[in-house]
């Protein structure tokens, strides 16, 4: 089986990558992101495909299976651009594949996609995705929900399997989380060595959460089970809140009132001073914890890391700061992009 996985350089894709190298069932592995790794696993070939730009005509040539992890997350503060990379970019890909004979599409959603709800009796994949509408990228994962929907009912021969992970972490993703969530002005070190006195805890947050690694194993799993179609929830079975946070790094918890917290989120945004929009802390408050029996029942799906390892994980890579040399994820880039690239194989270096 010939698979490409688009976002392959990742928090998850990396994941990805190193488990189907090792996976025998799949003979060809194509890698693809926008940017140029510095490295990339062989015998995997990698390509650059920006996918806010029209696909390349061969990109599906021969390939049996496509796993979509491109996501752009960033800038909150371009909802133009990021619509054009994940929606519109979406809608193309899956154009492409109704032309194409790939057989299996695996499609990254999210936690993201689920409608609000105020208690904490798990849902299944049957609640709606109707997102959260003050969130971009909530509307946006809701949004390309539609559009899978519609290829279901339209393209029969396409086994189509979405996967809803929660909040996903590991120790290689974390310079990028950092980046995403924090902000270049908060160095990694000061949050993971104990130097963050006291952490703010709007309204007792709670978040499920998942380590990257048991996500890829998830779409091995399904890219594998020939009868897996539909959503899956992803998620560890525990939750973490905001005093469980604090234990790991060191902090003091202050409880701040919720509507306080997102002035002060939405004050920090609008002077530049975080990448964090209010819309994401809206999300965080109103997104329902989800049941992961359907995965563990029809996948045989069963997480090796707690939620709350997953974040100690992720703390652990900004310590250490190590991280796979790829532009999303290595602290020493930001990365250009360079959608101008053609087929190459990158080895890794000595």
């Amino acid at each position: 089986m010939k698979v490409l996985v688009l976002g392959a350089t990742g928090n998850v894709g990396t994941c990805m990558v190193r488990r189907l190298l090792d996976d025998p069932g799949v003979t060809e592995l194509v890698g693809a992101s926008r940017r140029r790794p510095a490295q990339f696993p062989a015998p995997a070939l990698w390509r650059a495909v920006d996918v806010a730009q029209p696909l390349p005509t061969d990109l599906l040539d021969g390939v049996d299976a496509v796993v979509n992890l491109a996501w752009l997350m960033q800038p909150t503060r371009d909802p133009d651009l990021t619509w054009q990379a994940n929606v519109l970019g979406t809608a193309r890909l899956l154009d492409a594949i109704a032309l194409s004979h790939v057989r299996v599409l695996l499609q990254a959603s999210s936690v993201g996609a689920y409608s609000a709800k105020r208690d904490d009796t798990p849902v299944s994949e049957t609640w709606p995705t109707h997102g959260v509408p003050t969130s971009a990228y909530s509307r946006e994962k809701a949004y390309v929900e539609r559009l899978l929907d519609i290829f279901e009912r339209e393209h029969h021969r396409t086994r189509v399997v979405r996967m809803r992970p929660a909040f996903t972490f590991q120790a290689g993703a974390a310079t990028q989380q950092r980046r995403l969530f924090a902000g270049p002005l908060v160095p990694g070190r000061f949050l993971a060595e104990g130097r963050l006195p006291v952490l703010p805890d709007p309204g007792g947050v709670q978040m499920q959460a998942v380590h990257a690694d048991d996500v890829a194993h998830a779409y091995q799993l399904a890219l594998a089970g020939e009868d897996a179609a539909g959503a899956y929830n992803l998620s560890a079975g525990d939750t973490v809140d905001m005093p469980t946070i604090a234990s790991m790094l060191g902090a003091r918890v202050v409880q701040v009132p919720r509507g306080l917290s997102r002035a002060g989120i939405h004050a920090a945004w609008a002077a530049r001073l975080t990448p964090t929009s209010p819309g994401l802390f809206d999300l965080l408050n109103q997104v329902p914890r989800m049941s992961t029996q359907r995965a563990h029942v029809e996948l045989g799906w069963q997480p090796a890391w707690s939620g709350a390892d997953a974040v100690r994980d992720m703390l652990a890579g900004l310590r250490n700061g190590s991280a796979p040399a790829t532009p999303p994820l290595d602290p020493r880039t930001s990365g250009p992009l360079r959608s101008h690239e053609v087929w190459t194989n990158v080895r890794n270096t000595p």
